[in-house]
């Protein structure tokens, strides 16, 4: 395997080594359904994807598991605030994240398991580890994982146990401290719990399980005892991968995962996120913005995963440019190059160059930055040969150069949502046509000032116009 992935837990980079080649078992942390996933989420959730794509383009076979968190603090409470349950509250956030993955060209996961489905095996979980002495209930009923009894805990983040004995603990879902405490693997029912109906029997009472524990049955529970690789943002490192660690490698006594693999925070405008400053953008205000879900892909993967990224709405022009140029040369490549047999643009040499680049780039902890540099420059030398020979090339030649062009968007994905069919009504499709008809005679007329506002009004509807010697291109 000659794809090398910065590893957490050994701080190194690590040639990707799984267990039983060619398939490749990766657990990664979902969202908590209490709300919309904003672009933040999906910085990380498109490098998942990413990742996915490339180990399928590598010849591998991976098997995603994404969890959907249904609950845990921030559910129950969200459920009590608006007046419902716990699954009719959840169940359209979980429905919102899928569509929202789809519309950014994420592949569908191997399993997207909820937390609620599988609360027995949560319970048996932890009876495995009140037998091996690294759980232990408290006065209330609820139940706590014994840090000091692991002696191994810590060895992800570097926050250490201190042999408190279970003397000092935490049942809140997240905390931000560092400092390292028994961490609850089973809350006792609360008032608000049985409000929303999420409370479940079991040997200690009856309660719910802890979000911590939820991601080491569901993934073990998807993949097996030991995972290739475990992917998070650099937020869950710690307390919830340590913990998951804990608790995974405390039940079975086996490796749990073999790589970790943590994505970088994401600004907005070189700002943290935060509602206070109005800068939480989910994928549909976006898209009401007239953002196309290619252009946020492209800047999404226009930085390597462990870097950190810059959100900008200039960025994001950008990478709409970035996108209509993928655009324009599959057009060339497929519909505006002339073939002729003894023609030898010279595209060859230049499809070769570009893989191998874009490949070596992955290769290296999946540098998608360079592999971008890679795809553009096939792009741009592309162009050049076939300028230089009028737009002339072998049959052989154009051949190789389209499925380059395919071969690296298979990873990217980014050409595959500019080319998706847009579902557009009868209506809309009227007003454009109409506002194209104005616009053509505003141009005959001489009339630019009209021309220009007609496509600000159609850009402001996200419509984007496209005026080729054939006539005038739009699309959503």
């Amino acid at each position: 395997m000659t794809l090398r992935l910065y590893d957490s837990l050994s701080r190194s980079l690590r040639p990707l080594e799984p267990l039983a080649p060619p398939r490749v078992n990766v657990y990664a942390c979902g969202p908590t359904i209490y709300g919309r996933a904003h672009i933040g989420n999906f910085r990380t959730f498109v490098a998942y994807d990413l990742l996915h794509r490339y180990l399928e383009w590598k010849g591998l076979e991976p098997r995603m598991v994404v969890n959907l968190t249904d609950v845990d603090d921030k559910t129950i409470n969200g459920a009590a605030a608006a007046g419902t349950d716990l699954e009719s509250f959840t169940e359209p956030h979980g429905e919102a994240f899928l569509h929202d993955a789809d519309t950014l060209g994420i592949r569908p996961f191997f399993a997207t398991p909820r937390a609620t489905a599988h609360v027995d095996e949560m319970v048996r979980w932890i009876e495995r580890l009140e037998e091996k002495g690294l759980a232990y209930r408290a006065d209330d009923g609820s139940v706590y994982f014994r840090i000091s009894a692991f002696p191994d805990y810590g060895r992800l983040s570097g926050n250490r146990a201190d042999g408190e004995e279970g003397r000092s603990r935490i049942d809140a879902d997240e905390y931000e401290k560092d400092d390292v405490r028994d961490f609850v693997l089973w809350k006792a029912a609360r008032e608000v719990d049985r409000e929303v109906g999420a409370v479940w029997p079991s040997p200690w009472g009856e309660g719910r399980p802890g979000w911590h524990l939820e991601c080491s049955v569901l993934s073990c529970g998807a993949l097996g005892e030991t995972l290739d690789l475990h992917l998070g943002g650099e937020d869950l490192l710690f307390p919830h991968h340590e913990n998951e660690i804990a608790q995974s490698e405390g039940a079975t006594g086996k490796p749990f995962a073999r790589a970790w693999m943590h994505t970088k925070h994401l600004r907005v405008e070189g700002q943290k996120m935060s509602k206070s400053l109005g800068n939480v953008f989910t994928v549909p205000e976006l898209l009401e913005r007239g953002h196309t879900p290619a252009a946020i892909r492209h800047l999404l993967v226009s930085a390597q995963y462990r870097k950190e990224l810059n959100f900008t709405f200039d960025g994001l022009e950008g990478s709409a440019r970035a996108v209509q140029r993928l655009v324009a040369i599959h057009r060339r490549l497929h519909e505006e190059t002339t073939v002729a047999p003894d023609a030898d643009a010279g595209l060859t040499p230049i499809a070769t160059r570009a893989v191998e680049a874009f490949e070596a780039a992955l290769d290296d902890d999946l540098n998608s930055s360079e592999a971008l540099a890679a795809l553009f420059g096939f792009l741009r030398d592309t162009n050049t040969a076939l300028d230089r020979t009028g737009g002339v090339a072998g049959e052989s030649e154009l051949a190789g150069a389209r499925d380059a062009l395919d071969s690296m968007d298979r990873v990217f994905g980014i050409l595959e949502l500019a080319l998706r069919p847009d579902e557009v009504d009868d209506a809309l499709a009227t007003w454009v046509e109409d506002l194209i008809e104005q616009r053509r005679e505003a141009r005959a007329a001489k009339n630019w000032a009209r021309a220009d506002e007609i496509r600000d009004e159609l850009t402001a509807r996200g419509v984007v116009l496209e005026d080729t010697a054939q006539g005038t291109r739009w699309s959503v």
